[in-house]
């Protein structure tokens, strides 16, 4: 069974768990957030996240070792340098440019072999960004109790 570990620059790690939280609030206990500050001391931040990243990797299964799922906001910035150090390749892996449908769609497939949630994460953070059609509005006419000459719709 997989885990998560966010670490994205301040506040967006937070904000990210929150918002998985929202989806799936059973989650709790398999995704941890790691914000990186502006002041942070990448080397300090090291030891810090490999200390977070600890708490996922203790087996509660002996026979089956834990497996992590790292996402990062950029690649190539501090917080995608610190997560590179934390993913061996084998039990803990890497994607960077996370969002908010990757995370979602990881989740759901977390029973699924971790190279297949990786897969899934990628697919699903592709799949969620989409250019969307606006229409113009219906022309509608105004009623006696609206307050402005907008109309809105719902």
């Amino acid at each position: 069974m997989n885990s998560f570990f966010i670490i994205a620059h301040a506040p967006l790690a937070s904000a990210l768990r929150e918002a998985a939280l929202h989806v799936f609030p059973e989650a709790s206990d398999y995704i941890i957030a790691f914000d990186v500050m502006p002041s942070d001391i990448p080397e300090n931040a090291v030891i810090l996240a490999q200390l977070k990243i600890n708490q996922l990797l203790k087996p509660t299964n002996p026979k089956k070792p834990a497996t992590v799922l790292i996402f990062t906001d950029i690649f190539g910035a501090t917080p995608s340098n610190i997560a590179a150090q934390l993913a061996d390749g084998v039990h803990t892996k890497l994607v960077a440019g996370v969002n908010v449908p990757m995370l979602l769609r990881a989740i759901s497939y977390r029973l699924e072999s971790l190279d297949a949630v990786l897969s899934r994460a990628i697919t699903g953070g592709i799949q969620g960004v989409m250019s969307v059609a606006i229409t113009p509005q219906q022309h509608q006419k105004l009623h006696s109790h609206d307050q402005s000459q907008y109309n809105h719709q719902q």
